[in-house]
């Protein structure tokens, strides 16, 4: 008899329909909301994303989760209230980056999480209060960071290589001990949740250059661990991006609900493919788009689809980015991009990375030296690809001039681990307001000495040095100027952004040992 391990977890919802994923311990069939769908296998695991059709309009429809007609959710007895998939507009949108696992000891070294905070605060409210959709942007799991539990989990398992999360199972575990909180658990079940990677998804640093790659390649366990990094991704994060239109046009999805046994092998074959870089492009485009009514998020994959080994360093290939600028396009309210890197960074930090671009590039010494410090000091956000950190304030600037331009257009983005918001200029002014938001960490630490490091770099005497350094080694001028309007604010948060009509109001709260609070609140 089958029963539930994870999930359920609400992921696509529009007006009709929605997807609910779960892990299951055997194979079953799936049932929620009169949508059906048979587990697939991974390895050891089971899993199934069930497409729920003819949902009503506005409404709010609760729900519950059968396996082979058994209900296995809610739990009986259940203090939490009861999933339900809401079909209304979506006016209030929480995102973050960057949530470590607690590590079940007993001992959260790292603060309150905040998102177990919001849903504390959540679940004791009317659903009339509660946030329409939730984004994930990065650092889901901590691949490369096993909290103790895991680090002796993984060394009964195995001796080497010793620390290192390699296989499918394993990068399973990353995620059961991060979701199966109770509370982050009745949280994924009821605000529809859209993910994107970071590095730590797969590990520190990921794709941060060439030399990188190659230096990685040559670990006797990398090749294993990318294909089972980016094989669980698939499942647990990227399929329920899509909407059931989507589904149904996705090849490898279509195989993986056909096949009979065990579809880990089809999985790592398609995540190798994924990973190698063919002259100049990628095969499999993780980046996606959600309309909520008249606002557009589009994701970006600032990792996996970065282009190395050509003349110019891209974050994203030409390709990809093609179609990042024909969504962007449409008569729309508000454009958000989600990039898990901010796009405009502390002004010393942007120019330091640019500058270190460049020195890169050279032979010997100095570019070796460049390459070990943007290695070390994590230089690897949008002005560290100078090409593609330009595309993107052009295609900004175009759309926030053009006919239909929206209100607002704002980048939301996390890694840092410090929140601020910042409001971009052009030298000829755009319609749309242009903002980068931050919101970072979730549930993370970063060393007392990033503070003092982090509030340096918004310096402008600081920024000026480094700006005139950076026109000495041939950088161009910024294409856009910025400045900062709130932060950086340090501990760990979760943003919101609430719109109504052509209005957006962006709002920070920090968790405590006693709730959130408000630390930030700015109408755009």
């Amino acid at each position: 008899m089958a029963e539930l391990v994870l999930g359920p977890v609400l992921r696509h919802v529009d007006s009709t329909s929605a997807t609910v994923w779960v892990e299951t311990d055997a194979a079953c069939e799936v049932t929620v909301a009169g949508g059906r769908a048979r587990t697939f296998q991974a390895g050891e695991q089971h899993f199934a994303l069930v497409v729920v059709e003819g949902l009503a309009p506005g409404a709010s429809t609760p729900y519950d989760v059968r396996l082979d007609g058994r209900v296995v959710w809610p739990e009986p007895g259940s203090p939490l209230p009861a999933p339900r998939i809401r079909t209304g507009p979506v006016e209030r949108i929480v995102f973050g980056s960057c949530r470590a696992a607690k590590g079940g000891d007993g001992n959260d070294r790292l603060g309150p999480d905040a998102l177990d905070a919001l849903a504390e605060r959540l679940k004791d409210r009317p659903e009339e209060e509660w946030p329409d959709a939730l984004l994930l942007l990065g650092d889901q799991v901590y691949a490369d960071e096993p909290t103790p539990r895991v680090a002796r989990w993984l060394a009964e398992r195995r001796p080497e290589p010793a620390g290192e999360v390699v296989s499918f199972r394993e990068y399973a575990e990353l995620y059961h001990e991060s979701w199966a909180d109770p509370e982050i658990r009745w949280l994924m079940s009821v605000l529809p949740t859209s993910m994107i990677f970071d590095d730590h998804d797969v590990r520190d640093d990921w794709n941060t250059s060439r030399v990188w790659r190659a230096e990685m390649a040559d670990k006797p366990w990398w090749r294993q661990r990318i294909r089972a990094a980016l094989a669980s991704y698939w499942v647990y994060q990227h399929i329920g991006n899509l909407g059931p239109a989507e589904l149904a046009r996705d090849e490898l999805f279509g195989r993986v609900r056909a096949a009979e046994g065990d579809v880990r092998p089809l999985l790592e074959e398609f995540a190798e493919e994924a990973d190698r870089e063919v002259d100049g492009r990628k095969s499999t485009r993780w980046s996606y788009r959600r309309d909520f009514g008249r606002v557009r998020l589009l994701v970006v994959d600032t990792r996996s689809g970065r282009i190395l080994d050509g003349p110019q360093r891209l974050m994203v290939g030409d390709e990809e980015f093609d179609w990042i600028e024909r969504n962007a396009q449409g008569d729309v309210d508000h454009l958000l991009i989600g990039s898990s890197l901010p796009w405009l960074m502390p002004h010393a930090l942007s120019h330091f990375q640019s500058v270190d671009e460049r020195l890169a590039d050279r032979p010997g010494v100095v570019g070796r030296i460049a390459e070990r410090v943007r290695q070390v000091g994590d230089l690897e956000h949008w002005p560290a690809f100078r090409a593609s950190f330009e595309r993107l304030a052009r295609l900004l600037h175009r759309v926030g001039n053009g006919p239909d331009a929206p209100a607002t257009i704002c980048v939301l983005s996390g890694d840092v681990h410090h929140s601020y918001a910042a409001r971009a200029a052009f030298p000829e002014p755009t319609r749309s307001s242009v903002l980068q938001l931050v919101c970072s960490p979730v549930h993370n630490a970063p060393p007392r000495p990033f503070h003092v490091v982090f509030r340096l770099s918004w310096s402008k005497p600081l920024a000026w040095l480094l700006r005139r350094w950076a026109d000495r080694v041939g950088v161009p001028p910024d294409p856009v100027s910025w400045r900062r309007i709130s932060g950086p604010h340090f501990g760990n948060s979760v943003a919101e952004l609430e719109i109504s009509g052509r209005t957006a109001r962006f709002r920070l709260a920090t968790a405590t040992a006693d709730g959130l609070h408000p630390t930030a609140d700015l109408v755009l």
